[in-house]
Parts: C-alpha cells; sequence; structure tokens
C-alpha cells in the first residue's frame, strides 16, 4: 500500500484498518531503511499514527506543518512523494534526514536545532494574517524540546496575539535521554489529571442555562480555581491556558481515530490551542521501545539484535573526554561537567556512572548551562561544558558575556567539531573558531591525538582563564599513552624540516600527514605542523618561517573567521612576507553524506590538498 502513497491526498479515502495497515508498512521501511543507512529511529516510530492523522486532517502544503527539531520527519517524507528515494536517507546526494525547502515544497520550514518551531510557526502564522491569507499552521514539538526556553518566549508571545496557530506537543515522556527539570514533572501530572478537563468542559456548560447558568457557572469556577490551586496546581489549564491556550488532552497517540478527532477539533477552533499527544518512543519494534535512547540517533543495526554493525575499534573523542575527566575528578573536587540534553551524544554518560552527583544535565538550554557554568566558576568550581559544536552557536553571548569577560576557568568541550557527515548542514560544526577565535583571552585548542587530549585536560586545570578544545566526533587515532606535558602556543613540527609547511589543526594533522607521504613520493618535501595551540598562535614559530618558504594552513573550518585567517592577520600585522594559502570550507553550506564524500567536496581529502598544493607549488 505505502508505494501507492504518493501525496497526502492519497490517504483521505482510506479506512482506519487500512491506515493501521499502512502504519505497519511504514514503520517496516523506517526499521529496514535505517538499519542499513542509520539515522533517528526512535522518534519516528513513535510519530507514524501522529503524521497520518496531521495529512488526512490538514491539507498540505497549503497548510503548514513545521517539525521542531526535525529527526521526526522521516514519515512525513515518505508520505509526500519521497517514498521512491527514501532508501537514500541521509545518504551522499539523497534525501536528507531533516526537513529541507528546497527538497519538497511540503518542507515549509527547516529544522535541526531544538525549541525553534513554535517562533517560526508564529511567524509564518502572522505572515498569513498579514496577507489576509487562509490556512493552518502547526508546530510538531516533543516535550525535550519544551526544556529549551526559547519555547517559553514563543508561547508567552503568542498565546494573547489573537493570531491563530496550532501547537501539536508530542509527549514520549523521553527525548534524547530522560528529561530533566520540573517541566518533565509537569507533564507527567498532565497525563495523570486527563479527568479534570472533561469535568471543566461540563461545568462550562452551565452558561448556557437560563437565569442561574451564569451564577453558577461563576461560583463553580471560583471553587474550581481554588480546588486547582489547592490539589491540582500543575493541571493542564494552569499553565497553556493561562499563556493564552486552549487545551486539547492528553490524547493517546497511537488511537488514529482519537488523534484526527482532536485535530478536526483545533481546526475548527478560532483561537490558538495546544494539543497534548501522549506517543511512546521506538513503538512497534521492540528493541527500540526497550532502549530508546540507543535508538534516537542510531548507527547502522542488525535488525534481529539491534546491535550496530560497525562496532568501533577505539573509543569516541568523548568517551576518551568523560573518561580523562572522571581520572581527574578522582583528586579534584571542585570538577564538575554539564550538559545540555546530551550525555549520551558528549560522551558524559561515562563521567556520570563515576560521579553522578557531578554531571548536571540542565535540558535543551545550552544558554542557561553557560551562565550556570559561570556561576560555578565565579564560586570556586571548575566547570566542563560538553556541547556540540553547532550547539555552541546557541550560547554565544553567555560565553563572551558571562564566561570570557569575568576570565571565569570555564572549559568549552566542543564534540563534533568538523563536517558532521550524515546529519547534513544543521549539525556540521565549522563556525566554532569564527566566534571564538575574536574573543580576548580565550585559549582556543585542537587536539591531534587522544594523549594530546588527555593533556590538554589536564593542563587545564592549572589555568585561572576560559578555554575551547574542539575535537571531532570518530578518532582516527587510538593511543591512549600518556603524552608530554601540554605546552600551549607551541607548535610541533611532526616531519623534518623543508621550504613548504602544512600548519594543521586538530582533525586534519592526520591529512596533513597523508599528503605529507603523497608528496614526499614525488620528490616534494613538506614540513607537518601540529599546531595544537590555536589561540593564542606560536608567534615565534611564525616568525622564523624564512620569507622563502611557502605556507599552507589546514582545518576543518569555514576559511572565512578560521585558522588560516588568523594566522595569515597575524603575518600581515607583524610584516611577514610569506606567501600563504588557507585550505578549508569556503563560502557554503555542506550537506549531508558521509564524511569521505564531504571532505572531498570540500577540497579537505588528502588527495585534493595534494593536487592544490602541487599546482600551486608550480605556479609559484
Amino acid at each position: 500500500m505505502l508505494e501507492k502513497i504518493h501525496s497526502p491526498r492519497d490517504l483521505d479515502g482510506l479506512s482506519y484498518e487500512q491506515i493501521e495497515q499502512l502504519a505497519g508498512e511504514i514503520r517496516r521501511e523506517l526499521i529496514s531503511t535505517v538499519s542499513v543507512n542509520g539515522g533517528h529511529l526512535a522518534s519516528n516510530l513513535g510519530v507514524v499514527e501522529l503524521t497520518l492523522a496531521l495529512h488526512r486532517v490538514f491539507h498540505m502544503p497549503e497548510d503548514k506543518v513545521i517539525f521542531d527539531v526535525g529527526h521526526q520527519s522521516y514519515v512525513h517524507k515518505m508520505i509526500t512523494g519521497r517514498y521512491d528515494r527514501f532508501t537514500s536517507l541521509r545518504s551522499y546526494g539523497g534525501i536528507a534526514g531533516f526537513p529541507k525547502r528546497s527538497e519538497s515544497e511540503y518542507d515549509c520550514f527547516e529544522t535541526g536545532h531544538a525549541s525553534t518551531a513554535i517562533s517560526a510557526a508564529l511567524g509564518m502564522a502572522r505572515a498569513r494574517d498579514y496577507q489576509k491569507e487562509q490556512y493552518e499552521v502547526i508546530a510538531v514539538v516533543g516535550d525535550g524540546a519544551l526544556t529549551g526556553g526559547m519555547c517559553y518566549e514563543a508561547l508567552n508571545d503568542a498565546g494573547n496575539s489573537g493570531t491563530k496557530m496550532i501547537v501539536i506537543l508530542n509527549d514520549n515522556e523521553m527525548s534524547i535521554a530522560p528529561n530533566v527539570g520540573a517541566l518533565s514533572n509537569y507533564l507527567t501530572n498532565l497525563r495523570i489529571s486527563a479527568g479534570w478537563q472533561s469535568a471543566k468542559r461540563k461545568v462550562r456548560h452551565l452558561n448556557s442555562v437560563p437565569l442561574i447558568g451564569k451564577p453558577l457557572y461563576k461560583t463553580i469556577h471560583g471553587i474550581k480555581r481554588l480546588v486547582r490551586s489547592v490539589f491540582v496546581r500543575d493541571s493542564e489549564s494552569g499553565f497553556f491556558e493561562a499563556l493564552g491556550f486552549a487545551y486539547f488532552g492528553p490524547i493517546n497517540g497511537h488511537d488514529q481515530a482519537g488523534m484526527e478527532k482532536a485535530f478536526r477539533q483545533a481546526k475548527q477552533y478560532k483561537g490558538s490551542c495546544v494539543i497534548h499527544v501522549l506517543t511512546k518512543k521506538g513503538y512497534g519494534y521492540e528493541k527500540a521501545e526497550e532502549r530508546p535512547e540507543a535508538f534516537h540517533g542510531t548507527p547502522p543495526f542488525y535488525i534481529e539484535t539491534g546491535y550496530r554493525i560497525d562496532k568501533p575499534s577505539c573509543p569516541s573523542w568523548g568517551h576518551m573526554m568523560a573518561d580523562t575527566l572522571a581520572d581527574m575528578s578522582e583528586t579534584d573536587s571542585r570538577i564538575v561537567a554539564i550538559t545540555a540534553a546530551m550525555k549520551l551524544g558528549t560522551g558524559l554518560d561515562h563521567f556520570g556512572e563515576r560521579f553522578p552527583d557531578r554531571l548536571l544535565d540542565v535540558g535543551i538550554a545550552e544558554e542557561h548551562a553557560v551562565t550556570m557554568a559561570a556561576g560555578l566558576a565565579a564560586g570556586g568550581m571548575r566547570p566542563y561544558v560538553a556541547v556540540y559544536s553547532s550547539f555552541f552557536q546557541r550560547c554565544y553571548d553567555q560565553m563572551l558575556h558571562d564566561v570570557c569577560m569575568q576570565n571565569l576557568p570555564v572549559v568549552f568541550l566542543l564534540d563534533r567539531s568538523g563536517i558532521g557527515g550524515e546529519d547534513g548542514q544543521t549539525h556540521h560544526g565549522l563556525f566554532d573558531l569564527s566566534l571564538s577565535l575574536p574573543v580576548p583571552g580565550l585559549t582556543v585548542l585542537a587536539p591531534s591525538s587522544s594523549a594530546e587530549l588527555v593533556s590538554m585536560l589536564q593542563w587545564t586545570l592549572t589555568q585561572d582563564g576560559p578555554c575551547v578544545i574542539r575535537y571531532p566526533k570518530s578518532m582516527k587515532e587510538c593511543g591512549t599513552q600518556q603524552g608530554q606535558d601540554f605546552c600551549p602556543a607551541r607548535w610541533t613540527a611532526m616531519t623534518e624540516e623543508s621550504s613548504v609547511l602544512l600548519l594543521s589543526a586538530g582533525s586534519m594533522v592526520p591529512v596533513a600527514m597523508d599528503v605529507y607521504n603523497r608528496l614526499k613520493d614525488e620528490k616534494i618535501n613538506t614540513t607537518v605542523v601540529n599546531c595544537s595551540t590555536l589561540k593564542p598562535l606560536d608567534e615565534a614559530f611564525l616568525a622564523a618561517v624564512p620569507q622563502t618558504a611557502s605556507v599552507f594552513t589546514l582545518e576543518e573550518h569555514m576559511v572565512t573567521g578560521g585558522f588560516g585567517e588568523y594566522v595569515s592577520g597575524l603575518c600581515l600585522e607583524k610584516g611577514y612576507k610569506v606567501p600563504m594559502y588557507c585550505f578549508g570550507v569556503r563560502d557554503q553550506y555542506i550537506q549531508h553524506g558521509d564524511h569521505g564524500h564531504l571532505m572531498k567536496d570540500a577540497g579537505l581529502d588528502a588527495d585534493s590538498v595534494a593536487d592544490t598544493i602541487r599546482k600551486l607549488l608550480k605556479g609559484a
């Protein structure tokens, strides 16, 4: 049946029995494709019925639906004309794992980071009203995204604005990891107090009774408010309705008929409303239901067992970081690790196993995480904030204003720096140096090996100022031996001296070594330099570079605002007249695909770098 669904309108005439059959086919396709390509499985298994109900009740693309984060849009893609390409999901040249406006008219807004959908939906709804058009705007938001403060800014603005929009709260009780904070407790109370909504509706009907109706309604309504404030302060009306939203729910997110009924009611309702839908993450695949966090973002796996196919031969950078941080914590009680709902992704679950009281998961709240870290540092602690490079963008002002201007000893551990791969442009870590390098007093480091990462982390405890350590997801070098003590602003030549210098940062050091070996076979000698400190620069090293040399900088980052520009700026300032070429990502957004293909497209693989150097040297 699934192969016959070319647009949402093909769903209209199906019976509920047929929809149930279709849902089963969709789940099988999800499991089959993600088991091969990797991706976000558990969240998509949980929203099959929800997505089908959306497209049967609303009329996309005239109506607009925005998926917060966007990782749960696979079913949406399948039934909007992309099923025939679904096996290319997240592959190089295939369909994206997140909504893409360039991919389909049904993807009206691109997402990838959390807590943005309500703001975007409000903007689209206001655009509709300004232009006197008629269509619905729906934001689908997970309970995990509601731990992000941006949602509340949008709800506060939207509730009493007079602009109609619909918010569907997809409550699966678990975003990436178990939700934290008061909001999670609040939603739990909503689930158990659903009867309150039914009683409230019955009381409202008293308004229509002649003579005694309105006075009696006011009396009962006052009693109800008193009871609610004393006994059920966290009832549904206490939050969303206070913000100006009508509340519908909770609704079983796997009851097709029940959801469609609620969606039709919301569509007919004149004002803004929240529809609270309860779903089960991983629904329909036992392995994902049992371990939903493992199947949030999963690599390829065996369907029968749920185990990943390509088990890593060495730990990730994140796990190496967390294990080292835990070792350091054995002798330093000041160390506190902080994550913004990414405990598993950053590797801090390893730290938490040994020091659960010193791991703070603040939810999807990067801004709060950083300013809280500043407070911890001001109070005498040593906070380490582990965050993906792409999410570091979200807390720039807090890093600059609250941490760096006070010169507080907060260490930012930027995981997934560089080209991220299959998750695409919203998850590549290509802008963190442009944010970090201009900040006075901020030390910026990029280890090229596990030993270097360990020594850098140990060094940070001896410093009294802020520091950034950026590293990729995958570790090419697996050595765990302790290296020499880290010396900041001191670069190391890894090959023999020559007149061609390859100044390499972090993950590009192994690439530079490959380039060295390729060119050496052609009798072109190069010197690979490990520039582990990106700020401050090794000015003594640069001052000693002869003017007859050719200098190439290599970084897995944007060229603009990156390491190469920083080096060339210093050379220009000091009057060092050395020819220089910067390898990095040019003025473009990198799409999704495997890391090797994307590096080649950016001209950053060893073959491309060697070829460019060869041509430039011949033209010199």
